[in-house]
């Protein structure tokens, strides 16, 4: 049973590959966050297109008042405004460092959770049979000496992003998050080791357990002072939970200079029924994921300069509210991109309109830009892959990355 334990937990939750990307003049590392939003989130509430007069007209009870109004929207252009509930990301809009890539999505046309989010995942929209994630393809396909913490999964559960042979170290969720355990013990550790010996897989993954454990408790010593709340809940978060969990991940790839990719999730986006406007459930929850994704920023402090934090979705939600006040499954959703080298202050991607003609199937927002189109582009502008690795990472495709030199800054 302990062979089983160990091999599960350094296979897929500690471990560690190569370190980090580092330009070859010397330059910073450069690292991506990944935040995935299970569930579906509502992208036309998130980023509303209220210049649109099909917004509102499709959404009689749930549409956000355009800005200026009582509970309006915030302002992002003549077309587009932010949902009011996510007023604390307004400074990384104003400061040029958060934008949307609206209309884009999976080509697949699947309306389950469970494909949908596999297929984000796997990064091979359509193609169930794919055995790894392509985060973990990715740890494969960057240059660099070998980390235990070069990645890192925030969560109680392995992600399927991060599935594969490369390991990764995990981060926990609440309070307990950085708990010793079992494995912590150097004489656990030494009979393991002796236990061991003769078999290089499982001695190679304790050697990274250990390390990996041992380097993100190092890391975080320094920020000890910073109470978490202790009703924190491991499942779904809170506003508050969420806040400390994001900022204490946030704090780990500042201090830890090894770390680039880490992975997270937040779900709860399944908002069949009751949806609301400005004030409602979906209303509560965006101004959780809003706190959060601030306290990672404020987490990541002067390492947000060199940092991508990327948020998606598995697909997006109707236009038209159904009869409980809810939205159900659709197609096209809002990707989210935040941090220094972001060329913020926009919303990116080819608006197809709301035009029954140009919905999908006559009722969806369609998907005009490929998910991995905008990932493929942050990967060979951002992290430095060529076109061979980028192959490996997203080995379907799509060809040719769109937007590339709209979605960084120069330089």
């Amino acid at each position: 049973m302990l062979r089983r334990q160990l091999l599960h937990f350094g296979a897929f939750t500690l471990g560690g590959l190569p370190v980090s990307l580092v330009h070859a003049q010397g330059g910073a590392q450069k690292k991506l966050v990944v935040v995935l939003l299970r569930g579906a989130v509502d992208g036309l509430s998130v980023v509303a297109p209220y210049g649109e007069r099909e917004y509102a007209a499709s959404r009689p009870q749930i549409a956000l008042a355009p800005p200026g109004a009582d509970d309006g929207l915030i302002r992002l252009d003549s077309l587009f405004g932010l949902h009011p509930s996510l007023t604390p990301l307004k400074r990384h809009w104003d400061g040029g460092q958060l934008a949307f890539v609206h209309a884009s999505g999976s080509p697949d046309p699947t309306r389950s959770h469970f494909d949908a989010q596999d297929y984000f995942e796997s990064g091979t929209p359509g193609r169930k049979s794919t055995p790894d994630g392509w985060m973990n393809r990715l740890l494969t396909a960057l240059p660099g000496e070998p980390s235990p913490t070069r990645a890192i999964s925030q969560g109680s559960t392995p992600p399927r992003i991060f599935a594969g042979a490369a390991s990764v170290a995990s981060l926990g969720l609440g309070p307990g998050a950085m708990q010793r355990r079992a494995i912590d013990n150097p004489q656990l550790q030494a009979g393991l080791a002796r236990l061991y010996a003769n078999d290089p897989q499982l001695s190679s993954t304790l050697r990274d357990t250990a390390q990996g454990r041992g380097e993100m408790a190092r890391s975080m010593a320094a920020d000890a002072g910073h109470a978490m709340d202790p009703s924190a809940d491991a499942g779904a978060p809170s506003a508050r939970s969420f806040a400390a969990d994001a900022r204490r991940l946030g704090t780990l790839i500042r201090k830890d200079p090894h770390t680039q990719l880490a992975f997270t999730a937040v779900g709860g986006w399944d908002t069949h029924v009751n949806q609301g406007a400005a004030r409602g459930q979906l209303a509560n929850r965006l101004a959780s994921l809003g706190e959060g994704l601030d306290a990672l920023a404020t987490g990541l402090g002067d390492a947000l300069k060199d940092t991508v934090v990327v948020v998606a979705s598995e697909f997006g939600r109707t236009l038209r509210q159904n009869g409980n006040g809810g939205t159900d499954h659709g197609r096209g959703n809002v990707m989210w991109l935040l941090g220094g080298p972001v060329a913020g202050g926009r919303v990116l991607g080819e608006w197809p309109g709301l035009d029954r003609a140009a919905l999908a199937d006559g009722r969806d927002l369609a998907v005009s830009t490929d998910f991995r189109q905008v990932l493929g582009s942050l990967l060979q502008r951002h992290l430095g892959l060529d076109e061979t690795a980028l192959a490996a990472v997203f080995p379907q495709g799509p060809h040719g990355w769109r937007q590339a030199g709209e979605l960084l800054r120069a330089g």
